[in-house]
């Protein structure tokens, strides 16, 4: 067998096995000895067929499977003993001649193939990154203090609708659409809109168009449940008849909200109260600023490291391995797919260069987490016992392995990041939250 490795352009290669009678026979004649053993052939006792009654019947198709068997070991161990890191899969060519699997004695198989260079990568404190800290002003603190006082305030039924209202009612459209209940809240339409409705009362209608009536158009689709389809064939604006209108009344600023807030007896006073929502609001947003540090982190680093990629071999398997990808869709999202893979070429290296390693107990432990925060909180690691081990292991084992590499995953990006912000220069921005709602 022979095996050649053939560059051809922009990290692309052409990798061809040649097979010779001598590579293939001695496994096909074993398998049809075998076979004759067991076949089961009228006028013939078991195990007493003729080797070359065999051969003539089933030869051909024990051949090619051999072959094939044969093909595909030589291939993934070429590309695991490889020190090119190759990229998708192999895209099988198809021969110049058709296949003789009778007569053929030698055999050629081609695959194109697509590879990472391997690539220079500089991190050091020469790379600014934007870290942004958010500042927790009394505007903040006003917007989430009233957020809390509608969640927990009391519902109650109004003749006409206010600010921050729910509205219930039919959505219809002529010939197309009769009477489907719907149900939206007057903050997700654009201000113009809302303005309008507001004093309208219990049956009367108004016209919403999908489009423009919304913040955003997708709350629309999520609110009424059509699809694209049906949206579409609706020629004009939907009507809505108002049916019923909620109201919520704030709730006061007493020990009740606070013991709804933060548990039983937790807070007493209404300072200690302002005092742990901004400590709240500082560490649910610590958490996404982390997240868009890091995104900058990854923007950075793509932008000034030099991958080359197969993008010609990328696009081309994409399409062939993917039935929903067609090549409108494909010119949507290929820029994302890159800036992914490129990414995930430098988590690997970096992850190579500075020997970082992640056992398999790590994974465990990180499941048990993710598994316990399903059920509620860390305290479910004590209530679930050894059933959360049971549970974790099951879990990784589940999606052919898919949620082994996603957990794998998580931890090493977390190491990789752990070691990038140590080597560069983070520079400190104090933001307001309305501009750190703008990234």
């Amino acid at each position: 067998m022979e095996i050649n490795f053939d560059k051809i352009e922009n990290s692309e290669a052409l990798i061809k096995i040649s097979l010779k009678d001598v590579d293939y026979q001695p496994q096909v004649t074993e398998k049809i000895k075998d076979f004759s053993k067991k076949a089961n052939i009228k006028g013939f006792r078991p195990g007493k067929v003729p080797f070359g009654m065999i051969k003539k019947m089933y030869g051909p198709q024990i051949t090619a499977e051999e072959i094939n068997k044969i093909i595909g070991d030589s291939l993934n161990n070429y590309l695991k003993e490889s020190d090119l890191q190759f990229l998708g899969e192999p895209v099988a060519l198809d021969p110049e001649q058709p296949i003789d699997w009778v007569n053929q004695k030698d055999f050629d198989f081609t695959f194109n193939v697509g590879y990472a260079q391997d690539f220079d990568l500089k991190i050091d404190k020469k790379l600014k990154i934007e870290n942004q800290k958010i500042k927790i002003d009394e505007g903040v603190m006003k917007e989430t203090l009233a957020n809390l006082q509608q969640q927990f305030g009391e519902i109650t039924n109004a003749d006409a609708i206010s600010q921050g209202d729910t509205i219930y009612g039919v959505l219809s459209a002529k010939n197309k659409l009769e009477d489907k209940e719907v149900t939206f809240e007057l903050k997700e339409l654009h201000k113009n809109v809302s303005k309008k409705l507001i004093g309208l009362k219990v049956g009367a209608s108004m016209d919403l168009d999908h489009k423009k009536s919304f913040n955003d158009e997708r709350y629309f689709t999520h609110i009424t449940k059509l699809t694209e389809e049906e949206i579409k064939s609706v020629k004009g604006k939907f009507t809505f008849t108002i049916k019923g209108i909620s109201h919520t009344l704030p709730a006061p600023v007493n020990q009740e909200l606070f013991d709804k807030t933060f548990g039983k007896d937790n807070v007493k006073t209404e300072e200690e109260f302002n005092s742990k929502i901004k400590e709240t609001i500082e560490k649910n947003y610590e958490a996404e600023a982390v997240k868009l540090f890091h995104h900058k982190i990854r923007e950075k680093i793509i932008e000034v490291t030099q991958i080359t990629l197969p993008n010609k071999f990328l696009k081309n398997w994409l399409l062939r391995t993917n039935k929903n990808i067609n090549l409108e869709i494909l010119d949507k999202e290929y820029n994302h797919y890159q800036k992914e893979l490129k990414w995930s070429l430098v988590r690997n290296k970096i992850a190579k260069d500075q020997a970082i390693k992640i056992e398999n107990e790590e994974i465990l432990n990180e499941t048990k987490v993710i598994l316990a925060q399903q059920f509620g909180g860390m305290a479910a690691l004590e209530q679930l016992g050894d059933q959360i081990d049971t549970m974790a292991e099951n879990y990784l084992k589940a999606e052919n392995g898919d949620n082994y590499m996603k957990v794998f995953n998580e931890i090493q990006n977390r190491k990789v990041f752990g070691f990038i912000e140590n080597e560069v220069t983070a520079k400190v921005k104090i933001v307001s939250l309305d501009d750190f709602r703008k990234n």
